[in-house]
């Protein structure tokens, strides 16, 4: 059984083919997932989908990346982060990717929303779903300024380094892996998994992006997580079935989820 920690079900050209995916879901054995919110305009959308469907849950947050868009406060996400079914706070994080001409000074913006939902977490007792792109330094700065330990939480769909990883762990932190870790030209995730303590791993899908080899292009879906966890399971020496019960684990233990095997057995 796996769990598929980070997904967009919401997003359109997921959510009009959700039948569909949720029996393709139930095929691979894929028995869980955390739909992940990126707006708050978004929110209600999100939540939906864990209301409705039992393998689904839900966060609420802003993604770093998002501008334009509604900003919350503290008590806000932290009155949604208490409705049922909402599991933890983001996505959030910082990314200095697009830039578009502006300093990284210029992102101070980025950080007093990252600030905002540390703040909301502690407070709602829920953990993290920290996006980081181009801002690692920044990232664990503003984490250990804000006591960010005290939330916990993962860095998924992670592509920064072996130092930064580790880092993370250090502050209580578990490290996610998408699809990318299935790329030809992503050796180093592949090798940096094997520094890693099997107690922190997490797979996702990221969906509808980042599918995974031998879907690479294609849209991807929360199916498509075993062939994430194939390519982690190849990396660290496991087998499939080891690496998905251990990153399946780590999950439950991270969101507080509902073991679904067990409650059935």
């Amino acid at each position: 059984m796996f769990v598929d920690s980070h997904c967009h079900l919401s997003f359109p050209e997921l959510k009009q083919r959700l039948p569909d995916i949720l029996a393709d879901m139930r095929h691979a054995q894929v028995e869980q997932a955390i739909c992940i919110c990126t707006q708050m305009e978004e929110f209600e959308d999100v939540h939906a989908l864990a209301i409705e469907h039992p393998q689904l849950w839900s966060t609420v947050g802003v993604h770093p990346d998002t501008e334009d868009m509604r900003e919350p406060d503290v008590a806000e996400l932290v009155r949604l982060a208490a409705l049922p079914r909402v599991v933890a706070i983001g996505e959030t994080g910082l990314d200095y990717y697009r830039l578009n001409g502006r300093s990284i000074a210029d992102m101070e913006w980025q950080r007093e929303r990252f600030r905002t939902h540390i703040r909301a977490a502690k407070q709602a007792a829920k953990p993290l779903v920290i996006h980081t792109r181009s801002s690692a330094a920044d990232t664990l700065r503003v984490l250990d300024e804000e006591g960010g330990e005290q939330a916990g939480g993962v860095f998924h769909c992670f592509t920064e380094t072996a130092e930064v990883a580790l880092a993370a762990i250090e502050r209580g932190y578990y490290i996610s892996f998408s699809g990318i870790v299935s790329f030809k030209n992503a050796q180093d995730l592949r090798d940096l998994l094997k520094l890693l303590p099997l107690d922190r791993v997490l797979i996702e899908t990221d969906s509808p992006y980042l599918a995974p080899v031998p879907f690479r292009g294609k849209t991807n879906t929360p199916a498509y997580v075993p062939h994430v966890a194939k390519a982690v399971a190849d990396a660290v020496g496991l087998p499939v079935p080891e690496l998905a019960a251990a990153t399946s684990a780590n999950t439950r233990r991270l969101f507080k989820l509902p073991d679904v095997a067990r409650d059935a057995a």
